[in-house]
């Protein structure tokens, strides 16, 4: 192994180190400022589709410092259309569990650990509960419990849904057993079980990448929602894209990156609110953005003429 001897750089170095690449920076005291504030190792990977194919990283010609910036707040708005989003689908995931589960198995349906698949550790799940429910902080509905209820110790599925984090909530899901219970869920999301199950577990992994504010453009997923072996009405068309990377030309499966997430997303959002804006919300940003490269989330250059996408323009 290689020992790590790279030198630390001030963000003026860094600066004339990426003008010396062929970067255009006409305001140094104001990129040395964006360095302070973001950080040149953060910034430093939206460099990268600016760069020529070859290991000195040269930029291609006549990029400014500016192409980075604006495609590291494109960057960040996405993530915060997606965080709207994503919350919608959380909480109706939430809801749409505890109407289920408390119909089918009553209002403390997770004690039983015979509505769970056999593989699914009950007892973690219980240990969790407890754990929440215990700490100084719960939530003030857990406090009034815990004072007025002795029996059960621990309090109503509603309550304990909403302490749960999103993965604990797709986790649980993902392990229902009960049959009635399934498919109750997805005739309410409209989807075949086995295409939600993969579906919020990328989004409650998607979510964590948000709120941790890492990026999302250029960049593979390792938790990928799975695409429908039948079509879905008014599914998209998913095709594979090329693009022009630093070691050239590269081919991205709409699956592994950004495109299939938003796709959906945005299916899941018509059955929380068939009214919604988001996808124009999401076209108006992409155009605001026009010099991002779609190609490297996964997307084609002209997704938005899918009807899957055109619907109440």
């Amino acid at each position: 192994m290689t020992v790590y001897d790279k030198p630390v750089l001030t963000s003026l170095q860094h600066i004339e180190l990426w003008q010396q690449r062929g970067l255009q920076v006409p305001e140094i005291e104001r990129a040395c400022h964006y360095l302070d504030v973001i950080s040149y190792y953060r910034l430093s990977a939206y460099s990268i589709p600016f760069q020529r194919a070859n290991p000195r990283h040269q930029y291609r010609d006549n990029t400014e410092f500016d192409d980075l910036i604006d495609l590291y707040v494109f960057d960040r708005e996405l993530r915060l259309l997606l965080l709207d989003a994503v919350e919608r689908i959380e909480v109706a995931l939430r809801a749409s569990m505890t109407n289920v589960l408390a119909a089918h198995h009553g209002s403390h349906a997770y004690l039983d650990a015979t509505i769970f698949d056999t593989r699914y550790n009950h007892g973690w799940l219980l240990t969790q509960i407890e754990n929440k429910c215990r700490d100084n902080k719960a939530e003030p509905f857990i406090d009034h419990y815990r004072r007025k209820y002795s029996d059960p110790v621990l309090p109503p599925i509603w309550m304990v849904l909403e302490v749960l984090t999103f993965k604990e909530v797709s986790l649980l899901f993902s392990n229902l057993r009960c049959k009635e219970d399934k498919q109750a869920l997805s005739h309410f999301w409209a989807v075949p079980d086995a295409l939600l199950r993969s579906w919020f577990r990328a989004l409650s992994d998607l979510r964590n990448v948000c709120a941790h504010h890492s990026r999302v453009w250029n960049r593979e997923f390792g938790s990928r929602p799975q695409q429908p072996r039948k079509p879905l009405p008014g599914w998209p068309r998913l095709m594979p894209v090329v693009v022009e990377g630093v070691n050239g030309k590269q081919t991205i499966e709409p699956n592994k990156r950004l495109y299939m997430l938003l796709v959906v997303t945005e299916y899941l959002l018509r059955r929380v609110n068939p009214e919604s804006d988001w996808h124009k919300r999401l076209f108006a940003l992409m155009q605001k953005h026009s010099k991002v490269s779609r190609a490297h989330m996964g997307m084609p250059d002209e997704w938005f003429l899918d009807p899957f996408w055109r619907r109440q323009k």
